[in-house]
């Protein structure tokens, strides 16, 4: 596959599958949504569904990595040239700031009723005209549709749930491979993953979010940042290096695992 191949494909599938991962989000925690307070179940289903679509879209053109995690595990086990990694990660991550961007437009309307709601408002200190931005909250009410972030602030329990949540997801398919002469995923194989994705948000999601994947989190964590969403608060850029290094790390345990015992 050529370079323009993998960056094609990967930007599109990451795009797709952050817009309608955000998107599932964006509609159960605005104000105005239809969707609003369906719950973590829809977020979980809503997520694994969105991997679905930009796996299946991308797995022809590019392999379907849509995650840095993925990719590390991907050349560790040997099935991705190193020198093929930073187009991949560099594909991925401006992918998941296009997907970012295109859930604020699908949401505009959304985004501003609740970002503008007296009961927002009381429940977040507002950060417009601030002096001193240190005062900003370190998460704004809608980051958690871009970002994740820990329901109990704890660097050491929030990467390990981290890297436990991403082994899973990579461990599960590299052995998808297996069931294709080890030549990677077929059309089951996109779908299985899936699911598998569906079952980390329901058993490991709760502590962290599960980004289990750095573009996932950084991209539209960027976008929070850039994006002029007023009494949108602060970025928590002290928590991003966790949903970065942390899946970076369980990738790259399952691809030591999976030459160790499966190889």
């Amino acid at each position: 596959m050529s370079n323009f191949d993998i960056f094609i494909g990967e930007v599109t599938g990451t795009a797709l599958l952050i817009l309608l991962g955000g998107g599932v989000v964006a509609g159960v925690v605005l104000k105005r949504s239809k969707a609003q307070n369906a719950g973590w179940l829809a977020i979980s289903f809503g997520w694994g569904f969105a991997v679905m679509v930009g796996a299946y879209l991308s797995a022809g053109v590019s392999g379907a990595l849509l995650n840095p995690a993925l990719t590390v595990g991907l050349a560790i086990e040997g099935g991705v040239k190193w020198g093929d990694v930073p187009l991949y990660v560099g594909s991925q991550l401006l992918g998941a700031m296009i997907g970012a961007f295109l859930v604020w437009v699908a949401y505009l309307g959304q985004f501003k009723a609740h970002l503008t709601d007296p009961e927002v408002l009381a429940a977040q200190p507002a950060v417009e005209g601030l002096v001193d931005q240190k005062a900003a909250p370190k998460a704004g009410p809608v980051l958690g549709i871009f970002s994740t972030g820990p329901e109990i602030r704890n660097p050491r329990q929030n990467v390990f749930t981290e890297v436990i949540g991403t082994f899973v997801l990579v461990i599960a398919i590299l052995t998808q491979g297996l069931n294709n002469e080890g030549n990677g995923l077929g059309v089951l194989g996109v779908l299985i993953t899936s699911f598998v994705v569906v079952a980390i948000g329901l058993s490991l999601g709760g502590p962290t979010g599960y980004a289990i994947n750095p573009a996932r989190d950084l991209g539209p964590r960027i976008v929070h940042a850039l994006l002029p969403l007023p009494n949108k608060g602060g970025s928590d850029w002290s928590y991003a290096w966790i949903p970065v290094v942390a899946p970076l790390i369980g990738g790259a345990l399952a691809g030591g695992y999976y030459n160790w015992v499966f190889a």
